[in-house]
């Protein structure tokens, strides 16, 4: 059974599926989705208070400011990379510069958790890149001739 003769959904939800596919494959989305979910533990464990029996332990330390605001960076660079394909490398480059500033700032990058989705993300994003359409993929690439007799005497000089 070839793709071209396997049967179409019709309903709502296969619509909604295939147009979704197609937005996904117009975008890093696989970078960008790592580098959102990235910020959301680096905005996270310095807020938060481990219990451990009748022990409380608060991550708070005086870098809360900074996680805050670098996971509020590395989710905005996350829709970046969804919604601007355009500055998908600059937004992959400062995606691993953040992962690297958060192992510093915000308890090893939120105990590496957001410091490896970061840096894969960024990654993810700098090495995509947009491909051609189905019909231009399928035409070889013009050939520029520069000899006098196929042009008709008018080579390039």
């Amino acid at each position: 059974m070839s793709v071209d003769t396997r049967p179409h959904p019709v309903g709502s939800f296969g619509r909604a599926r295939r147009s979704f596919r197609e937005w996904r494959w117009q975008r890093p989305f696989w970078g960008g989705l790592w580098t959102l979910l990235s910020g959301i533990p680096i905005m996270y464990v310095p807020y938060q208070t481990m219990t451990l029996g009748d022990l409380h332990i608060r991550m708070a330390t005086t870098a809360g400011a900074g996680s805050l605001i670098i996971g509020v960076l590395l989710v905005v660079l996350g829709l970046t990379l969804w919604f601007q394909q355009q500055s998908r490398i600059f937004a992959g480059v400062a995606a691993i510069l953040l992962a690297l500033v958060s192992l510093v700032v915000s308890n090893f990058g939120a105990f590496l958790i957001g410091f490896l989705l970061a840096l894969v993300g960024g990654a993810l994003g700098v090495s995509w890149a947009p491909g051609r359409p189905a019909a231009a993929a399928a035409e070889p690439p013009a050939a520029i001739s520069l000899s006098k007799e196929r042009d008709g005497g008018h080579g390039a000089e």
